[in-house]
């Protein structure tokens, strides 16, 4: 069976998010929006949202912002409770093409066990020290999984298997904030998933708005590197075998 949905995390994006749900409303997809604790201007956009298509849209709220870790798990959860299959995670900000979402579920219907993840086409949008710094996550990942398997792990679009999802959210306590995207990639790896890489144009709108909170969320995301860099080493065994057997 393959039954996929939409999940898009908000926290403060009242602008971009319309066009990104009327670009899902257009495909007749299903759409779970969590509202990460957003302003009342926000809050009023996505109460709109939800009323024209009450069939199509589910929102959910946190009364507070708990990160974009946290809201996208509370959708895969409630994705995977409603008997969806497979769920598309978009980010609300606009630097994703709606347009694209078959392509990507295309891929998972070849290769529904997979992980399907978007590799940035970047235009000249993209701020180069933002470019750079992507770079030494992607060295870190490389290492903590000792492949080349996952070319981009912070791109906010790609599509989960939710039954894989929720065997790992049930085994561990992921990351509530920015680590979230690059530590579930790391760690479906360990769990042997096929990483399917799918190149997608992303671009950095004028006015974007980042909510990414410079030393604290480098910090967390400094530890959260560390910590995936002792659980490779302890599961260095099971992943040269794994490598071994790939050649």
């Amino acid at each position: 069976m393959f039954k996929p949905c939409v999940v898009i995390p908000v926290y403060n994006h009242a602008q971009p998010v319309r066009s990104v749900v009327h670009g899902i409303i257009a495909q007749s997809l299903s759409c779970v929006i969590v509202d990460d604790g957003s302003s009342r201007e926000c809050a009023g956009v996505l109460d709109g949202l939800a009323a024209v298509s009450p069939g199509q849209i589910t929102l959910l709220r946190h009364d507070v912002n708990r990160g974009k870790g946290s809201a996208v798990l509370t959708g895969l959860r409630y994705a995977a409770q409603q008997g969806y299959s497979h769920a598309v995670q978009i980010d609300a900000d606009g630097q994703h093409r709606v347009t694209e979402i078959p392509r990507f579920l295309e891929q998972a219907v070849v290769h529904p066990q997979a992980l399907i993840v978007g590799c940035p086409r970047y235009d000249d949008t993209v701020p180069l020290l933002r470019l750079y710094a992507r770079y030494l996550t992607h060295l870190w990942v490389s290492i903590n999984t000792l492949s080349w398997q996952i070319k981009d792990s912070m791109c906010g679009f790609r599509v989960y298997p939710l039954d894989a999802v929720m065997a790992l959210d049930r085994k561990v306590k992921l990351g509530a904030r920015m680590s979230f995207d690059t530590e579930i990639l790391v760690r479906l790896c360990w769990e042997g998933l096929l990483i399917v890489n799918l190149p997608t144009p992303v671009i950095y709108p004028a006015g974007g708005i980042s909510h990414f909170r410079g030393w604290l969320d480098n910090a967390l995301l400094s530890h959260m590197h560390a910590t995936l860099f002792f659980g490779m080493l302890l599961r260095l065994p099971v992943l040269m075998a794994r490598k071994w057997s790939a050649q």
